[in-house]
């Protein structure tokens, strides 16, 4: 990330633990009744996701509830809004039916929620699949059984995930290192593609190969887009210019990464801001899979702002003015940020930024870059940091803070 400048019970009876084993009675008749509508359901998803793929519309629309007009209205324009994005794979997977309850119809009709797994992934850019819940309504007439619905369950907080063809025709834009999907103008969408070619690079220097090399990005038009993308709420991200999605673990089936824009935010930056930020989201899409819960986010984060300011031949008092004016009022930090701090809402969430960034540049200039990059990785297996202080860098964490506090007042004083 880079700023600017629910539980389920099932009251089976005393045929629940014979289900398998082939219970025989009501509860047995419950059992096929649910098998054939999960069957149904995995069908339907098969046919839609093979229409998505052969860009086939009348496929996709014919798994469309004919009386969900609304429903429909919205499923034809998302298949328009999607008709660019190169996928190499769409799929479901189901979950279950019967995820929530819906209210009855008034023709009597058939229905369950289902819950379903969407995984996608894009020609020439990734290799492991973008994953997603979706929570559909699913409706019989007849012997048939169709796609009603999608957010039936937003009141239960059965949520389903936004994506960016959720939100308007998606234009798609390649570079050299990159792809962007967005809903912009074909300009502005060059240019982040043209930022994004220059950070591949910069970041291939500076943590090394291991990676796809590549990144792409998605830009909304709006802060409400990004945070519905996000699953969050806007206020949360009003000051951040950029995020990268994508979960760390050091694993190579881990989710694909995208780095989200905010219009809004990333607009009001300059050439350089722009530059920065994009960099930075890279360096998290090549760290992602040497990054752990072990890894604080003055780690992560400040490795990211260090690849970003690396070669910018700006001062440490001009990349660090908040923490900076903190120094000069006496108010040096007595120690690291804490993960807490990196909250998108925390009140010094600048001086969080600006001490990781300190911390390691301190790490690179004192000791090498190679130190830091090596230590960044040791720390992704677990263990103490202390313990991996002193392993690369021959001092433990209260050395380590202590250098680091005369550090950031030696540069910012």
């Amino acid at each position: 990330m880079r700023l600017i400048r629910g539980a389920r019970g099932v009251a089976l009876g005393v045929c629940g633990v014979l289900l398998a084993g082939g219970c025989t009675g009501s509860g047995g008749t419950a059992a096929k009744k649910t098998s054939s509508v999960d069957a149904a359901a995995r069908a339907l998803l098969a046919r839609r996701a093979t229409a998505v793929l052969h860009h086939d519309r009348a496929a996709f629309l014919a798994g469309i509830d004919p009386a969900a007009t609304r429903f429909r209205t919205q499923q034809r324009e998302v298949f328009t809004d999607l008709a660019d994005v190169p996928l190499a794979a769409w799929s479901y997977q189901l979950v279950r039916t019967g995820a929530f309850a819906l209210p009855p119809t008034a023709d009597g009709s058939s229905r369950t929620a289902a819950e379903v797994r969407l995984s996608y992934r894009l020609r020439g850019y990734d290799s492991s699949p973008v994953v997603s819940t979706a929570y559909l309504t699913l409706a019989r007439h007849g012997t048939r059984w169709y796609l009603a619905g999608d957010d039936d369950g937003d009141a239960s907080g059965h949520r389903t995930a936004v994506q960016i063809w959720d939100q308007g025709p998606v234009r798609v834009v390649r570079g050299t290192h990159s792809l962007v999907l967005g809903l912009g103008s074909e300009k502005t969408l060059r240019g982040y593609a043209d930022d994004a070619d220059k950070a591949v690079p910069e970041v291939r220097h500076a943590f090394g190969s291991g990676w796809p090399g590549s990144v792409v990005i998605e830009a909304p038009s709006t802060l409400d887009q990004m945070a519905a993308l996000l699953s969050a709420k806007p206020p949360d991200y009003r000051g951040i210019a950029a995020v990268t999605t994508g979960e760390g673990g050091g694993n190579a089936a881990a989710p694909a990464d995208r780095v989200i824009l905010n219009p809004a935010a990333f607009g009001e930056l300059s050439a350089f801001g722009r530059q920065v930020v994009l960099t930075h989201e890279t360096t998290h899409v090549a760290t992602r899979l040497s990054t752990t819960a072990s890894t604080p986010l003055w780690l992560s984060e400040g490795v990211a702002d260090w690849v970003a300011y690396r070669d910018s031949g700006r001062t440490a008092r001009e990349i660090a003015p908040e923490l900076a004016a903190d120094v000069e009022a006496g108010r040096t930090p007595a120690a690291l940020p804490t993960d807490a701090d990196f909250r998108s809402t925390a009140k010094g969430l600048a001086q969080a930024y600006e001490g990781g960034w300190l911390a390691c540049r301190m790490i690179a200039d004192q000791w090498s870059p190679d130190t830091l990059t090596t230590f960044y990785r040791a720390v992704a297996k677990g263990g103490t940091l202390d313990s991996h202080l002193r392993a690369s860098l021959g001092i433990g964490l209260a050395d380590f803070t202590a250098k680091w506090r005369a550090y950031v007042e030696q540069e910012l004083g």
